[in-house]
């Protein structure tokens, strides 16, 4: 099996989404191993933004004559590659991390990971498991007054639905800025989802 490790946070070792992300890889280990993990860091290396010069040649077999391009292509190429995914999440703005939204834009490439059948969009990346590592600040389910504001779990949702991924899984930790109590019960729940992860 290969792994890809991805995160985002810049909270560095104070990072729940880390934290949980490095718990889902070594839960995977476990369940696989012997498995390889290529690990990326979006925040102290992100990628470049998309440009006019740069999207153009978002294809692996496209000659790179630029670093920008380089960038981009090795980040889709890690993503083909890989059998489970593993995105570490931290919610900003209701959102994701500017570092993981350019990670996700390198990804969306015609006839790489979606293309068209019958004029309707079909998604190449069926084979691959994704897992979330989700941290919130606040709690955001449905029913509950932020529900509106949740553009984060679905977006991710979205996208990589749009690609084809149906082994979609999140790890969540939420409500970790409403008092250490709670934050506390939301790690160890969330660690708690880590130990249920089952082999693919």
């Amino acid at each position: 099996m290969n792994i890809l490790h991805i995160d985002s946070s810049i909270l560095g070792d104070q990072s729940v989404s880390r934290k949980l992300s490095a718990a889902i890889v070594s839960k995977l280990r476990a369940l696989a191993p012997g498995a390889d993990v290529v690990y990326r860091d979006l925040n102290s290396e992100p990628l470049p933004a998309l440009t006019t010069a740069n999207a153009a040649a978002l294809d692996p077999a496209a000659p790179a004559d630029n670093d920008e391009v380089r960038a981009l292509n090795a980040a889709l190429a890690q993503v083909l590659a890989a059998d489970a995914i593993v995105v570490g999440a931290p919610m900003y703005n209701f959102s994701i991390p500017a570092p993981l939204k350019a990670w996700l834009d390198a990804l969306a490439v015609p006839g790489k990971t979606f293309g068209y059948e019958n004029g309707a969009p079909k998604g190449l990346l069926g084979a691959k498991r994704v897992i979330v590592a989700s941290s919130r600040g606040g709690v955001y389910a449905p029913q509950t007054p932020m529900a509106a504001l949740e553009h984060h779990e679905n977006y991710l949702r979205a996208f990589f639905g749009f690609l084809g991924v149906t082994q979609l899984e999140f790890v969540r930790a939420e409500g970790l800025k409403m008092g250490p109590e709670q934050a506390e019960r939301a790690v160890a729940g969330a660690l708690e989802q880590v130990e249920q992860l089952r082999a693919a």
